[in-house]
């Protein structure tokens, strides 16, 4: 091989590993500054999953609230309203290791003209872990504190449930076998408002 051939292999060495550089720290950026370690071990997806990750979902009939304050369910009595607009979960599981990982949820919350002014509130909401069209594996409660910016009567929050784990019977249970259900702590009577699909929407007038 000549000198010359030599020296172009070699430059083109340098500039595949260059590619290579810039491709790893581009995956950094993209993931959020997380370890070269985290990118290849984990993915952006869980690609080294076993399979896929258990469906995150917010439960029908709890996915919406609805406060009424005094007799009817007119939009003059609506009080406070919230409603789970999106759910996502990320999750983490190889070999026989359990599956862990977080579920985020986004509320879009509503301040009705029953408030007469009220800025704070309190939402009560829940995740739960089940075996798939089965039973609940785990159920925990947690409170939602907001406080609507003055002269505003909506206001869109994102909360992150942290560290869930699911045991796994071996290391070929995969995900699909679980679901995570989210939803409000709802009274008998505004679940059956949300099962009869009605709604009402602070600034949209009647439902």
């Amino acid at each position: 091989m000549s000198r010359q051939s030599g020296r172009s292999y070699d430059d083109n060495w340098l500039s595949m590993k260059k590619l290579l550089i810039f491709a790893v720290i581009g995956a950094l950026a993209v993931s959020g500054c997380r370890s070269t370690a985290e990118v290849f071990e984990i993915g952006e997806a869980g690609e080294r999953n076993v399979g896929p990750c258990p469906r995150a979902f917010a439960l029908y009939d709890a996915a919406r609230i609805v406060e009424f304050r005094g007799e009817g369910q007119r939009y003059d009595n609506v009080g406070f309203t919230g409603e789970i607009s999106k759910v996502t979960s990320l999750c983490r599981y190889v070999g026989d290791n359990p599956i862990t990982g977080d579920v985020t949820i986004t509320f879009d919350l509503g301040r009705g003209p029953a408030t007469d002014g009220q800025r704070d509130a309190v939402y009560q909401y829940w995740v739960a872990v089940t075996r798939k069209n089965i039973a609940v594996i785990d159920k925990q409660t947690f409170p939602l504190r907001v406080t609507f910016p003055e002269g505003s009567d909506r206001i869109r929050v994102t909360k992150t449930v942290e560290d869930f784990s699911i045991s796994r019977v071996s290391d070929t249970t995969s995900g699909e076998n679980f679901e995570i259900i989210v939803g409000f702590e709802v009274t008998p009577e505004q679940r059956a408002f949300n099962n009869e699909g009605r709604r009402f929407r602070v600034n949209a007038g009647q439902g």
